[in-house]
Parts: C-alpha cells; structure tokens; sequence
C-alpha cells in the first residue's frame, strides 16, 4: 500500500510527492510556468473519496468496475474509439492503453473513465504520467452530468484541470457547454477559455556571447514536432570593417535563406505581430549569411503566439542556434526538453481547487492559474481520458502500446 501524503509542496517542484513507489525524485529547477503566485495549502482540507489504484489480482478489475465506469464505444471527436478493454490495473497504478487496432469504425483504441460518485466544490489531484508520443491527450478532467441536460444550478460547464500532451506541455480548459451558439460560418460554437504552460521552453531567449565569435553565417534548425512560429530573430555584433555594436540582422549584404521561404522576411522586420511560421515535415531551419564576416556578440529571438494577452502557446521544445567556421558548424545554445523534462518519464501532479467563486488550477502543488468561477456550480463525476488527436504532432505507429499511467486521484474538502 501506497502511504497517504497529503499535498507536493516544494519550491523546486519535486517529482515523485505523495508516493512511495520505486520512482525516480527529479528536481525541475527552472519549469517556469506562466503564472506562479500561491501554493496549495494541505492543512486547510480534508480527504474525502480517493483511489489508489492498489488492487491486487483478477479481482482488481472488479473493483475499479465498482467505482468507474468505462467508455465503452466510438469517439468521433478523436481518432481513437475507447474501450474497457484499454483500461488496466497493474503494479498499484492505472493503465491507460492505445492501442492500433480497427474497431467501431476507428483505426485506433484508447482507455477513459468516470467516477460513479459525483462530486461538487473541493479539491482535486491526480498524479500521473503521459503516454510517451506525440499525437497523444492525457486528461484529468471533469464535466457535469448527464451529458446534454441542463443542470439545476449553473451552467453545462467542463473543466480540463490538464488536458497533457507529449513530452511536457499542460494545458488547463474551462468549457461553457451551455450557451452553444452558431458562428459565421454555420459551426456551433461556445465560450472556451484556455491556457498553456511549455515546461522548460521560453517565447523569448537571448544568448549574450562571453567571446564573440567572427562568422559570415549563423544557422537556427529544429526537429520540433509541429509547426512554430519565429516572431523575431536578432543578431547583434560589429562588423570588423566598421565601427560599433549594432543590428547585424539589418546589414545590407545580408541573406536569408529557410526550409519554408514563404513568410521568411517576418523574422527580421522586428516586428512580433507578424512571423515566420515553420513547415509541418521535415527539419526547419533558416540561416543568415554576410558577404563579409561579421563578429557576433548576442543572439536573441521569440518564438511562439500569445493566447488572448495571458499565455505564451506553440513553444519550440527543441532547437539548435549555430555559427559557420572552417571545421563546420558550431553550437552556440541549444534545446531538448524532453532529455530532461518528460512527463512521460517523470510523475507530476495536477489539482483543481473549485469553490462557488474562483477556479484555481495547480502544478505540483504550484498555482499556475486563478479565474472567476462563473459556471460551475453543479455536480460533476471526475475523469481519466487518453486519447489520439490530430491537432498535437504527426499521429503514428510510435503511438501504440503507450500508455498514460495514473497513480492515483484525490477529492478533498475544505476543513470547517
């Protein structure tokens, strides 16, 4: 049996909180999320409904079956149907499977769950990990139910406390399902709110050279796994036929040239409204070449769009920056988030603090968002949902087997 701690505080954010399993403890020094300004306060609740996930043999699936139900069916919003088949319990944890395999008219199957129980104001955590690929949603959610009826008090409302995908990216939703109306172009709409926290990713780096470095190129390339945007690339330096520091992305005899050449003028008209937006195959990479060497002394550059004035989203996860010598190229910074933040390998958790005014959403115990509670009012089960997705990276067979793996879900209310 797992031992029971209440909260993951840790100003460093510690990996591996609340658990006594054989899992590695990671320290993630510099996560930066987009909003930090609280904590989660264990003393102020009180444990009220959790699973663990610690049953024992056959009888195991007997149990979960007594507190969850599974979807059992199609999903046509996805491109995975979901089973019960895909939902396992081994080793004190909750198994999540895809699967690539033709059924109900889908070409791939995952697993998702709900709680028989509904619940209403409180706390919510969950602690798990993402199925390791691309192409991937691994949620901790909840919605009010029945699906389609208008609850007593409030509104239909959903509330994604993390919609994960692969390797590092949370992502928190409140949904209005209650004021459905019809856009522009003959599609139902409703208000949506949401944000995105890339950990270990920056819209914004600059790289200041301790020895300047004398080149007539420098090369910014990724394997990122989707399209991004480049909103301004600089490179700052002299040149050694004049005088002073300045612009060297200005120069008159400079070149650019990309992997996609549509747009690439963007990235240097030092202008974060308009950008270079990278192809969806294929490595992208642009470069910058002078007809005379130049000698760089800092490069800097932002990538990414801004959700509503709130959030940084579409972070480049993976990159190289890079300068031309004689031998080849050589590395200025680079980029890999998922050798050292990956949320497929490392457990975190994800919690909810829901009161009658305010939706305050948690990393490992740090608040990342706060918003006003103006639809959630009713009673609502909690679910765990692994789907495959279109709009999160190339879906491919890398996806099969993978698992998103939950070690368990907690519901607290607020002591008297």
């Amino acid at each position: 049996m797992k031992k029971l701690i209440i909260g993951c505080l840790s100003a460093a954010v510690i990996i591996g909180c609340g658990s006594t399993k054989n899992e590695s403890q990671v320290a993630l020094v510099d996560l930066q999320p987009n909003v930090v300004s609280d904590k989660f306060q264990p003393s102020n609740w009180q444990l009220a409904w959790h699973d663990e996930f610690d049953y024992v043999g056959e009888s195991g699936g007997k149990e979960l079956d007594k507190r969850w139900d599974a979807h059992h069916g199609p999903s046509h919003h996805i491109l995975s149907s979901r089973w019960r088949e895909n939902v396992e319990v081994n080793d004190g944890a909750l198994y999540l499977v895809n699967r690539k395999e033709k059924r109900a008219g889908q070409d791939w199957t995952s697993g998702s769950i709900r709680t028989k129980e509904q619940f209403s104001y409180g706390y919510y955590e969950a602690r798990y990990k993402y199925a390791a690929s691309n192409g991937t949603n691994n949620s901790f959610w909840l919605m009010s139910y029945p699906l389609g009826t208008q609850p007593p008090k409030g509104k239909l409302f959903e509330i994604d406390i993390n919609e994960g995908h692969y390797p590092n990216e949370v992502n928190t939703n409140i949904h209005n399902w209650s004021d459905i109306t019809v856009n522009e172009q003959g599609k139902n709409t409703h208000p949506s709110d949401s944000r995105t926290s890339t950990y270990g990713a920056k819209h914004k780096y600059n790289y200041p050279l301790e020895i300047p470095v004398t080149t007539t190129k420098v090369r910014f390339s990724s394997n990122n796994f989707r399209p991004f945007h480049i909103r301004d690339f600089n490179v700052f330096g002299s040149d050694p036929s004049a005088t002073g520091t300045s612009n060297l992305s200005q120069s008159q005899d400079l070149k650019l040239t990309g992997s996609k050449l549509n747009n690439l003028a963007n990235l240097l008209d030092n202008n974060i409204g308009s950008s270079w937006v990278a192809q969806a195959e294929g490595e992208k990479w642009f470069e910058l070449e002078w007809e005379k060497p130049k000698t760089i002394s800092e490069i800097e550059f932002i990538n990414g769009w801004l959700y509503k004035g709130k959030s940084w989203s579409g972070l480049i996860t993976d990159f190289k920056v890079q300068y031309e010598t004689q031998e080849g190229w050589r590395d200025i910074a680079t980029l890999d988030v998922k050798k050292s933040i990956n949320f497929a390998e490392q457990y975190h958790t994800y919690g909810l603090e829901w009161n009658e005014d305010e939706l305050i959403f948690y990393f490992d115990g740090e608040e990342i968002r706060r918003e006003k509670n103006d639809i959630a009012h009713s009673l609502t089960p909690i679910w765990l949902s692994l789907a495959i997705i279109k709009w999160d990276g190339p879906v491919t067979d890398k996806i099969d087997g993978t698992s998103m793996k939950v070690d368990y879900v907690r519901y607290f209310k607020a002591k008297p």
